[in-house]
């Protein structure tokens, strides 16, 4: 009798690991130095919480910013919470790890991908979209990227 050893699924678990240790220390330091994620999830999945204009806005996708201006950032076992502003209105999110689909910090041109069977082979080259955020006196700034329109 033979069984698999599944290195995909503990390979994802590792990664969705790292992201968890990452966000706690930003949530117990801030960011250090030029550091800033992209954070791509996916907003259909089981757990996420976002609001409606949101969740209608990006149906299956959200990149998010964590850069200039974020609060709230609590960092659990199966997912964060953090509050990003959208214009003028703070708005808070709940991200699963199991919903991330792509991690990246460009300062130091690090980026883990989550990748399954269903997924396109093709990855995004660029931001299609992003909505500007006015940046707080003393908070970290937050944008919205949509990448749908650069996927082949």
């Amino acid at each position: 009798m033979s069984q698999d050893i599944d290195y995909g699924n503990l390979m994802h678990t590792a990664m969705r690991g790292l992201i968890k240790t990452v966000l706690t220390e930003v949530s117990e330091r801030g960011l250090p130095g030029a550091h800033h994620f992209f954070i791509t999830f996916d907003t259909g999945h089981d757990g996420v919480e976002l609001a409606d204009w949101l969740r209608e806005r990006y149906p299956d996708e959200m990149t998010i910013v964590m850069q200039h201006w974020f609060e709230n950032l609590e960092v659990g076992d199966n997912g964060f919470a953090i509050t990003l502003n959208f214009g003028d209105a703070p708005e808070p999110l709940y991200i699963p790890y199991a919903s991330i689909k792509t991690f990246v910090d460009p300062s130091v041109e690090f980026g883990l991908r989550f990748e399954s069977p269903e997924d396109d082979e093709e990855m995004p080259h660029v931001a299609e979209e992003t909505i500007q955020v006015e940046e707080p006196q003393d908070q970290h700034d937050a944008d919205v990227v949509s990448l749908d329109s650069f996927r082949k």
